[in-house]
């Protein structure tokens, strides 16, 4: 317990219960919403080699026939086919960028990226509280992720393509459909 601060003129004695922190954590999440499936991986940091081995994943383990994966990523520095080259023989990395084609969110417009919907989902029915280590968050991300699953919980997207581009002309270019 903390020792309380003395009381000013005016004003009662307060404690102060500030929280012991214990350390942060990253979490990554795959959405396929098409079929109503997620991924979550927690890790202690957030590394082009972390990025890396989850592409990886990915390609060989859960899209192992796929010809070509499309992946929307938000505006992260560790987010480039640079950290395949720096993770893996150039061999691996290059077998592995040929089949990934990245597309970003819009730098202006990235509330429109599902995940991050997902992730607020995340976070109000399951990281809304303190947890004591990364174990426990894994725990209970990686329970909320099968829960969803079984549910195949989508996210309710309103907008469709030519929506979204004539909502946002400034962000997407003009394209003949």
């Amino acid at each position: 317990m903390y020792e309380p601060w003395p009381a000013a003129p005016q004003k009662p004695r307060r404690v102060d219960y500030e929280y012991e922190r214990k350390g942060t954590c990253q979490v990554f999440l795959c959405l396929d919403p098409d079929r109503g499936w997620r991924a979550v991986q927690v890790r202690g940091q957030r590394t082009r080699e972390d990025f890396a081995a989850l592409m990886k994943w990915l390609v060989d383990e859960v899209y192992p026939e796929a010809e070509v994966i499309r992946v929307v990523l938000d505006n992260l520095h560790t987010h480039t086919p640079a950290a395949f080259y720096k993770t893996f023989p150039p061999e691996e990395a290059r077998r592995l960028t040929r089949k990934l084609e990245f597309h970003d969110t819009p730098k202006h417009a990235g509330w429109l990226n599902m995940v991050e919907i997902e992730f607020s989902i995340l976070e109000r029915q399951c990281l809304r509280r303190r947890l004591p280590d990364m174990a426990a968050v894994e725990r209970e991300v990686q329970a909320w992720a099968e829960a969803r699953n079984a549910a195949q919980a989508t996210v309710d997207w309103r907008f469709t393509t030519s929506q979204a581009r004539e909502k946002f002309h400034r962000h997407y270019p003009k394209v003949d459909e």
